[in-house]
């Protein structure tokens, strides 16, 4: 696999230090911490250190060891994905026919 962009490495050890930080604030050691997500300290170092090798499944045990497992929920929220959204607003039709009129408009005759 090829290298990262260095954008996407400092989003990573950016994210590794902020589990850091979170845990080191909850007062939890290495090896409680690495306990609690069920993976080796090893691997915890590795999250830590923010190496793109270490499986989404870890961050979501860390982010639950935290009490935080609601972020990941949060992490790229649709509602809030404004390239998303003006994509969908340009695929809107230009013009809305009349392709369907309900049941209970057409007995009373509706308009």
């Amino acid at each position: 696999m090829k290298p990262h962009p260095p954008s996407v490495q400092r989003a990573l050890r950016a994210l590794g230090r902020d589990v850091r930080i979170a845990r080191k604030k909850r007062r939890m050691p290495v090896a409680d911490f690495a306990a609690r997500m069920g993976v080796s300290p090893g691997t915890l170092a590795r999250l830590e250190r923010g190496e793109s090798g270490v499986s989404l499944g870890v961050l979501a045990m860390a982010l639950l060891a935290l009490g935080e497992l609601r972020r990941l929920d949060e992490l790229l929220d649709v509602s809030k994905d404004d390239t998303g959204l003006m994509l969908d607003i340009d695929s809107l039709p230009q013009r809305i026919g009349r392709l369907f009129q309900a049941p209970e408009m057409l007995a009373a005759g509706g308009a």
